[in-house]
Order: structure tokens, then C-alpha cells, then sequence
């Protein structure tokens, strides 16, 4: 795809957004299996749903856009989920690999938060109120699940994994 157009990098975004949620929507139910907290994992399965939302909504503004959004692969998103798989695979202390699943969530969430509010502004710029409605809600759910990952780190689960880590003498 050639990007000649504000237009063109607008639809390059959601191209992008639309891989990476639809990676997420895959991803989330393992982070969900691997969580050993019940709030964490009940954070993952929320998450999920809202991410099933945010592919429909892109789907929303590819129609009112009469644009297609599949044939990209968002390669950073597939970078942060592997290594939250690997991750996921290590040896680890349940409290501390819940630790690093938070954080391996909230690099994605970071990423979109990014992604969505390029979108936005390119949406904003060419006119288009609806997209940016859209993808504004999205913005917004974006933004308030990285504050519950950190909220559910700084209160309980990092809480937890720092009780195991030995004294220094």
C-alpha cells in the first residue's frame, strides 16, 4: 500500500489496530490460563471481551470508511505477545510470573494506546466524527485497563512477589 494520502496512513492504522486486537483476542485467553491470581485472570477475561468489542468497532469504521482492513500483520504486537509467551514458559514463582504478565500486558496496552490515539488524531484531522467517537471509546478502555494493571500490581500482586525475594544482608 502506497501512503499518499492522510487518508492512506488513516487506513494503514486501522489495518495495523485491526491485526493487533485480533492477535490479542488469541493471546488473551492464555495470559487469562497462566494467571494465577483470580483478579488477574478475571482482568484477562474482561479484557478479552472489550478486545472483541474493539475489533467490531474497527470493523464499524472500515465500513464507514468503504475500506478493508485485513492483509497486514501488526508485527509489533506479534513481538509483545511473544514475549509475554515466553514469559508465560519460564520457571517462575506464581506471584512473580503474575508480576510479569502484568507488565508484559501493559507493554501491549501501551502500544495501543499509541496506536489508537494516532488514529484518533488522524481521524480528527480529516474530518471523519464517527471513526473518532470510536475510537476514542476505544482510547478510553485502552487507557483504563492499563490503570487497572497497575492498580492490581502496586496493590496485591507485586506486593506479593517482592514477600518472596530474599533479604539483601
Amino acid at each position: 500500500m502506497k501512503l499518499q494520502t492522510l487518508q492512506d496512513l488513516l487506513v494503514h492504522e486501522l489495518k495495523d489496530l485491526y491485526s493487533a486486537e485480533n492477535q490479542l483476542v488469541k493471546a488473551l485467553p492464555k495470559m487469562a490460563r497462566a494467571a494465577t491470581s483470580e483478579a488477574l485472570r478475571a482482568g484477562f477475561e474482561e479484557h478479552l471481551e472489550q478486545t472483541r468489542n474493539h475489533v467490531a468497532r474497527l470493523e464499524e469504521i472500515a465500513k464507514s470508511l468503504d475500506c478493508k482492513l485485513g492483509g497486514h500483520r501488526c508485527k509489533a504486537m506479534e513481538g509483545l505477545i511473544e514475549e509475554g509467551s515466553e514469559l508465560i514458559s519460564e520457571d517462575a514463582e506464581d506471584a512473580v510470573r503474575d508480576a510479569g504478565l502484568i507488565g508484559a500486558a501493559q507493554r501491549v496496552e501501551h502500544y495501543e494506546i499509541a496506536a489508537y490515539g494516532t488514529a484518533r488524531t488522524l481521524a480528527e484531522c480529516l474530518g471523519y466524527g464517527d471513526a473518532v467517537k470510536l475510537l476514542n471509546e476505544t482510547l478510553d478502555e485502552e487507557k483504563a485497563t492499563d490503570e487497572k494493571l497497575t492498580e492490581l500490581a502496586e496493590t496485591t500482586i507485586n506486593v506479593e512477589a517482592a514477600e518472596l525475594t530474599p533479604a539483601e544482608s
